[in-house]
């Protein structure tokens, strides 16, 4: 039968009036009982839900059920959350095919976690992009908030880790508690600093203490929220995270390609015709998606400022090898 979380869950989200996740866990026991066989039971389980969603048609929303209005954090949660309300659009992203399905999918899934939700299924929501810098990790956090018209907080790692035992993991539960509160997008940037390996060389106490919590944390956590960590080094990260993430998601640098479209859309204001690609693309191999449209930029104020908003092959490579040359 239901599991005791699984039990104080349904009576939670019946005291909640929640009637969604009362049917979602509903439906999770009997699919768990047909796993184990008891065919029977599960089909009766199944079908006096369904009679009852029917019914009191309860897979709408009320109104008194609406994701409460994102503000800005004050008391204790001032300076721990960042509050963005994002309007990036998914085709200002230029990432590979792979990285944009995955992402896709996502979308998908949140749109329609009600109909999900009708099977016992949950949708993708505990997400850790990986990759170099400048790769659109943060752009793409942005961009899924934007797309399922959702607030973006940012988590405050400087403010969130403090040297003082126990502190930093009362002001973790602070934000998960807001996480279950409020539903947005919650972006954990630069995520290694807490997500460091434990036993490393240098590891610090209230670092470990701090991991066990967010451990804790996000595989209690329950909510509708959106949680997303993002490192540059994946390579430091403790192995017990990664079974707590829905999906693993790797940016890399953009190939010819992708590169292409990063010039095309920044200089979309520019006539870009005549321009050697093959020869922008060579010189533009090894920079990330950041560092290309920054050099573009470079060239466009030049073509602006000094050649009659002429922009030219040499301009674009020019900036392009300024930036590989501040990579050395």
């Amino acid at each position: 039968m239901a599991t005791a979380e699984q039990i104080k869950a349904l009576l939670k989200s019946h005291a909640d009036h929640d009637d969604q996740r009362f049917y979602s866990i509903a439906l999770q026991v009997a699919a768990k009982e047909a796993r184990k066989g008891h065919h029977k039971l599960a089909s009766e389980l199944k079908e006096t839900i369904e009679r009852s969603q029917k019914s009191t048609k309860s897979l709408t929303v009320a109104p008194s059920k609406l994701t409460p209005l994102a503000q800005h954090p004050k008391g204790d949660l001032k300076g721990l959350l960042e509050l963005t309300h994002s309007i990036a659009r998914k085709n200002e992203l230029v990432l590979s095919s792979e990285v944009s399905e995955r992402l896709d999918k996502v979308l998908l899934e949140q749109r329609q976690k009600s109909r999900l939700a009708q099977f016992g299924l949950s949708p993708r929501r505990k997400l850790l992009f990986t990759g170099s810098p400048g790769t659109g990790k943060t752009l793409s956090a942005a961009v899924l908030a934007s797309e399922l018209k959702l607030p973006l907080y940012t988590i405050v790692l400087d403010n969130l880790i403090t040297r003082f035992m126990g502190e930093t993991a009362a002001k973790l539960r602070l934000i998960f508690d807001h996480i279950k509160q409020t539903r947005a997008v919650y972006l954990f940037d630069e995520f290694d600093a807490i997500g460091t390996q434990r036993g490393a060389t240098n590891d610090v106490g209230e670092i470990r203490r701090v991991l066990n919590s967010f451990l804790m944390f996000v595989e209690q956590d329950t909510s509708e929220s959106i949680i997303l960590a993002a490192t540059n080094h994946p390579e430091l990260l403790d192995k017990a995270l990664y079974r707590r993430f829905d999906d693993i998601i790797q940016f890399e640098k953009p190939g010819q390609t992708q590169i292409k479209q990063l010039i095309e859309n920044r200089l979309s204001a520019f006539e870009t015709g005549s321009l050697s690609w093959e020869e922008i693309t060579q010189a533009a191999c090894g920079l990330s998606s950041a560092d290309v449209t920054r050099a573009c930029e470079d060239a466009a104020k030049e073509a602006v400022l000094h050649h009659d908003a002429q922009i030219t092959t040499a301009m674009i490579i020019k900036a392009l090898q300024r930036r590989q040359n501040g990579k050395q």
